[in-house]
């Protein structure tokens, strides 16, 4: 089921690419959209079924529509109940708006393929512990944007892009990503000045989000080692996608998936250990 589950996710999102551009790829089928809006009833008709059935089979059944997956779940198939139950819509004239939002909230199936990776439940549970400290990372950061922003828009006066401090804000956030678009550039000495500092700023603080994610990333891979045991001789350590023990060769037990939004035991007891 899960090989099902995930091959029809992931047709449903190539699907959804072919039919935006349906009329470029197929100009001699008329009727080439009524098709692919036939299809996507079958794949909402299915994830629907999914739908209904993970509420039925979930213990507590208030829990799994309010969680990660269930939201998801419910804004995949939500599109096409939307157009069958307000029909009025499409008589707007902001139809090709309409549209665009609905293939959004299609395309998030693709998230419903974390649901089926292990390893996907590793980076959630890092992303997890690690959330504190990431947090406390983007405020400090926020604060060094506000701060040459600011300096940026009374440096430069208001002119050549900096006409406002949200704009200033913009060119600060921009500059210290290195991304550098350059539509917003100071043309006074100090401004140049204050634009090389953030960029070495930058250059500099880049790797602190990376750094903090990979060492909780290492601890949770590690986790997943020493949780692998020989039914045998009883080693542990073993890789993740490992299938026979390294050192007698026994078949080892499969890795239970776990779920993104099922929070393990000992999750209370490392968050305490982190504060």
């Amino acid at each position: 089921m899960e090989t099902f589950w995930l091959l029809t996710a992931v047709l449903s999102v190539i699907v959804l690419f072919f039919e935006s551009s349906a009329t470029d790829l197929f100009p001699n089928t008329p009727d080439i959209l009524r098709r692919f809006g036939w299809i996507e009833v079958g794949f909402t008709a299915v994830f629907s079924l999914e739908y209904v059935l993970r509420v039925f089979s979930t213990p507590r059944k208030e829990r799994y529509p309010l969680s990660f997956f269930g939201l998801i779940d419910l804004i995949t198939i939500l599109p096409l109940y939307i157009l069958w139950l307000f029909p009025s819509l499409l008589s707007t004239g902001d139809v090709e708006v309409l549209i665009r939002l609905l293939r959004i909230l299609r395309v998030l199936r693709v998230l419903k393929l974390l649901r089926y990776m292990n390893e996907a439940g590793v980076l959630w549970r890092s992303l997890m512990r690690a959330r504190h400290k990431l947090g406390l990372f983007f405020g400090f950061v926020a604060i060094i944007l506000c701060l040459f922003g600011g300096l940026m828009f009374a440096v430069e006066g208001g002119k050549d892009g900096f006409t406002s401090l949200a704009a200033s804000v913009y060119w600060a956030v921009v500059t210290l990503t290195t991304v550098g678009y350059g539509d917003i550039t100071p043309h006074t000495p100090l401004g140049r000045v204050l634009a090389s500092v953030l960029i070495l700023l930058g250059y500099s603080i880049i790797a602190v989000p990376t750094g903090i994610l990979t060492a909780y990333m290492s601890q949770e891979l590690q986790k997943g080692r020493e949780q692998r045991s020989c039914r045998h001789c009883h080693r542990a350590g073993h890789e993740l996608d490992a299938r026979f023990c390294g050192h007698c060769g026994t078949i080892l037990p499969p890795l239970r998936a776990q779920l993104i939004d099922k929070k393990p035991v000992n999750c209370a007891n490392n968050e305490r250990d982190d504060a």
